[in-house]
């Protein structure tokens, strides 16, 4: 649909607020339930490992579904592509609301997933067709930032009407969610993508442009340090209801005050990064997230290691990790989506897809090392922090 009068102009705070929601798409719907899930392995006598793959599932779901929302929306426009992601994260809901069985609710997540990755994926490509490099990336930060508030009012909300109304409540709420951003996006969203490539769809074409994007090493250098923190941040995530609740026994109705004490970390370091990256610059901003990504999860892992078991020894030093990941991972998403514009939406889908590969492998590596102590996830983030690093060594900093 072409752009017309009716829609706000792209740059307004309506299609901020908008583009905010459908980048929270991915938290939202991982973050709402968290609380429910010890209580959903019981209902549907499921082991750890099972109630798990609701999550695991959906970000593979996120993962496969990328790499068609790029050039979908290189293709046929953002707007289009949005309404029908959006449309079928609905239907999703709905199935995750009835599933009768633990394998039907992973098979709906996997569907809702599909739907979902619509949001994160076209609106990043929207704001690069909006806004140059730099003044991309400071718009990414103060997304991320306002966006963060949604894992952190998500878990207590979630938490409540668990305890109120029980799990499926949840989906209820996801399935208003996304309603809410379908009409946002029908009423406020105009065409941004005013280039449209007519081969983007191309077997032939897509395979040369995701070969163009991972050869380049500037794009390679950013995908590695996004998708090693944003992997270390989601060990947290997934593991968070079974660490925090049963093994540090907080209740379930606190569970989410617990969680969003890791979750003000990522605010926090979102307002910096807004601040500070134009300032002092992307890369530069980069690489202090990462020497604090590796540094927090060191000492997470140490105190684990050394017998200290308790709520302040996880959630401080994630918190401070989360900070760290949110100078890393706005900044080098704006980084690897600028170096090639018309293919703004395909290296956002790249960019997407290795990052909810590692989130999720890194979600089924803590369920299969997972023995009722803190140690496997404070392990698991101090190696990502370390690969982001490394990365950040190899091939960022050396480029720069």
């Amino acid at each position: 649909m072409t752009t017309t009068t009716a829609h706000p102009t792209p740059t307004s705070l309506k299609v901020t607020v908008l583009l905010t929601g459908l980048v929270a798409f991915g938290p939202v719907s991982t973050d709402l339930y968290l609380a429910s899930l010890p209580d959903m392995g019981r209902y549907f006598s499921a082991s750890v490992e099972m109630v798990q793959m609701t999550l695991s599932v959906f970000l593979l779901g996120f993962a496969v579904s990328m790499l068609i929302y790029g050039p979908l929306s290189d293709r046929f426009g953002r707007r289009r592509v949005i309404l029908a992601g959006v449309i079928i994260y609905v239907i999703g809901s709905v199935a995750c609301l009835l599933a009768p069985t633990i394998e039907m609710l992973i098979a709906s997540r996997f569907l809702q997933a599909l739907g979902a990755c619509c949001g994160p994926v076209v609106a990043r490509a929207v704001v690069r067709d909006i806004y140059p490099r730099e003044q991309a990336a400071k718009v990414m930060s103060y997304m991320a930032s306002a966006m963060a508030l949604a894992p952190f009012v998500a878990p207590i909300l979630g938490g409540w009407f668990h305890t109120l109304f029980g799990w499926r409540s949840n989906f209820i709420l996801l399935g208003i969610f996304g309603l809410i951003l379908l009409l946002g996006t029908w009423r406020w969203l105009a065409e941004t993508n005013h280039h449209q490539d007519p081969h983007a769809l191309s077997p032939l074409s897509m395979i040369a442009n995701y070969r163009t994007l991972l050869t380049d090493r500037q794009v390679l250098g950013y995908v590695v340090v996004v998708s090693a923190t944003f992997a270390g941040m989601f060990s947290f995530i997934s593991a968070s209801s079974f660490v925090l609740i049963d093994v540090l026994a907080l209740p379930p109705a606190l569970f989410g005050f617990g969680f969003a004490v890791v979750v003000a970390g990522y605010i926090a370091g979102g307002f910096i990064a807004g601040k500070w990256t134009s300032r002092i610059g992307l890369d530069r901003m980069i690489g202090i997230g990462v020497t604090g990504a590796a540094i927090t999860g060191l000492t997470a892992a140490a105190l684990a290691w050394s017998g200290v078991q308790s709520l302040p020894a996880i959630l401080l030093p994630l918190m401070l990790f989360f900070l760290s990941g949110a100078l890393v991972i706005p900044n080098g998403s704006a980084g690897a989506i600028a170096p090639h514009p018309r293919m703004a939406g395909t290296a956002s889908a790249c960019l997407g897809f290795v990052q909810m590969v590692c989130g999720a492998s890194a979600g089924w590596l803590h369920s299969a090392t997972f023995n009722h102590s803190t140690r496997p996830l404070t392990s698991l983030v101090a190696g990502l922090g370390i690969a982001a690093l490394v990365g950040y060594l190899l091939l960022v900093r050396k480029r720069t």
